[in-house]
């Protein structure tokens, strides 16, 4: 009721998220644990201010205070819709960057992107939370615990998969700058890491900070301390070791498909690899995607020039260009990462997991007034084989720009027998934002769960290497021209607990969900005294 008073005869659960003032109402604190929750997420993920990722349990935190603190599952659905919308779309603001300035809209239009965005992504916050409420209700704390954290990764499921997938904002990526703190995604995915420390954060706010609920969350967090120092400490499983090269052109996105800047480019990339082979010998050079503003596979002098190179340096060559081929009806355009060794012999992989409006435009003969966003890109088409790119003992499995944010699409390479990931990016379109540094923190990812050392090539930054545990090994700059050498890059045969049970995983987390949901179904709602707040385990 108004103030936080509670009408005779309505039943309320009463969680302790924070140590306030009795003086401070009821409202009060759910704008509070609004603003802690949106604060958490902008602080815990990667942005242009500053960043601590502990503060990222903030958002769980506080969506679990929001649905609980509520008098009725309408006022909590709201309530953490809202929350849930602004902590996305603050941390999406870089979206509307690339409308603006490649798509040509103006600013008045470009500015809403992100809050759209936020307010489609609300959604999944909203239902979260509802889920929450309703397991909180009639689940003891010890089947709560696992119940939350089934239903957090169910989320950030459905998120990465519905409407093409869009699963930038996982929990888990917030803390890949300490890898100790990512290594159960080794054994639990992402997502599944994700829900895990969705549960442990929740629990304070539903049951109280000093409860034995709580008690029992700080042991396990201990404990996944303790396991991921103690994984870290162990050697990499390596079978051999490549000397790899990364070369970042720092190449303006306005003039790259100028084709007056075709040669220019080409010219560029073949300097900053020669300097770089004379510094030291290198067992693969990567060049980012579409660094080739050309088609490559139409051959003529630029293209001859990239072999002459290859052929003279000794080196085989990783690099993006766009691809095409004819069918009767007409042609088929591909994002293509190509391998070129010094013999001539080339192989290519096709992106397969295409961004929507970006190089494809959703039901596009209805949607022509957005064809703009695609403008200079073109219309491509999605690439059918995972198979890796061969060259010696390197089997690289291949991702291209935003596939790195999907752990099906390593899942597929890492299967088909990559013993090390490449990720080629052209983060340009983002500009200087956080953008780029929350892409290289979901493909960072991607090696914990692999057991992969992941080569991440870009054209205006990140560009890294990751060894298999998550520890970056070479990293560069933003907005600069670079050659970046990783001698000592692992090549791995060994596969990770959760590769191995990827269905188990994937299925079993959401069948525990639905298990536990029909137990609180079976279950009568508890008595006041019995709801969270004075529930003990």
């Amino acid at each position: 009721g108004p103030g936080g008073i509670i009408p005779p005869g309505r039943r309320r659960l009463s969680p302790c998220l924070l140590s306030v003032n009795s003086q401070i109402t009821g409202s009060d604190t759910v704008i509070l644990a609004a603003i802690l929750a949106v604060c958490g997420a902008w602080f815990g993920l990667a942005n242009p201010v500053a960043r601590l990722p502990l503060l990222m349990l903030l958002l769980p935190a506080g969506l679990a205070y929001l649905a609980i603190r509520a008098d009725t599952a309408r006022q909590a659905a709201k309530w953490t819709y809202w929350t849930g919308a602004v902590a996305a779309a603050g941390n999406l603001y870089w979206t509307s960057l690339p409308v603006h300035d490649f798509g040509g809209m103006p600013w008045v239009l470009a500015v809403p992107v992100p809050i759209l965005m936020g307010l489609v992504l609300g959604a999944y916050a909203a239902a979260l939370a509802l889920a929450w409420r309703f397991g909180a209700s009639r689940l003891p704390a010890w089947l709560f615990l696992p119940y939350a954290a089934a239903a957090w990764t169910v989320m950030e499921l459905l998120r990465g998969t519905l409407f093409t997938g869009f699963p930038w904002l996982t929990m888990a990526a917030a803390f890949s700058p300490w890898p100790m703190a990512v290594q159960g995604a080794a054994f639990l995915g992402a997502y599944g890491l994700s829900g895990l420390l969705a549960a442990l954060a929740a629990a304070p706010a539903v049951y109280g900070l000093f409860s034995r609920p709580t008690l029992a969350v700080v042991l396990i967090a201990a404990a996944l301390a303790f396991l991921g120092n103690r994984r870290l400490a162990e050697p990499v499983p390596r079978i051999a070791a490549a000397h790899v090269t990364l070369v970042q052109g720092n190449v303006d996105q306005s003039r790259k498909w100028a084709p007056e800047a075709e040669e220019e480019t080409v010219e560029k990339y073949i300097e900053l690899s020669r300097r770089a082979l004379s510094d030291a010998p290198s067992d693969l050079l990567v060049w980012p995607e579409t660094s080739m503003p050309f088609f490559y596979q139409d051959g003529g002098p630029l293209a001859q020039r990239v072999r002459d190179f290859v052929a003279s340096a000794g080196v085989p060559l990783v690099f993006g260009a766009p691809a095409y081929e004819r069918t009767l009806g007409g042609h088929v355009l591909y994002n293509r990462a190509f391998l070129l060794a010094p013999d001539g012999r080339t192989a290519g992989y096709d992106k397969e997991h295409l961004v929507p409006f970006g190089e494809y435009v959703p039901l596009g003969q209805y949607l022509t007034f957005i064809g703009k966003l695609v403008e200079g890109v073109g219309d491509f088409k999605p690439g059918a084989s995972a198979a890796p790119l061969h060259q010696g003992d390197l089997a690289l499995g291949t991702l291209i720009c935003y596939e790195a944010i999907f752990p099906e699409l390593a899942q597929k390479r890492v299967e088909a027998g990559a013993n090390v990931l490449v990720n080629i990016s052209n983060d340009a379109w983002f500009g200087d934002t956080a953008a780029p540094r929350q892409h290289l923190d979901l493909a960072l990812l991607r090696a914990v769960e692999q057991g992969r050392a992941l080569i991440r090539g870009t054209n205006t930054g990140i560009s890294a290497v990751i060894d298999p545990r998550g520890r970056v090994m070479a990293q560069g700059g933003l907005f600069s021209a670079l050659a970046l050498p990783c001698p000592e890059t692992p090549i791995v045969s060994e596969t990770t607990w959760y590769h191995r049970c990827y269905g188990l995983i994937t299925w079993g987390l959401p069948a525990l969900f639905v298990l536990l949901g029909l137990a609180a179904c079976l279950r009568p709602v508890r008595s006041r005294d019995r709801r969270p707040g004075g529930l003990t385990l």
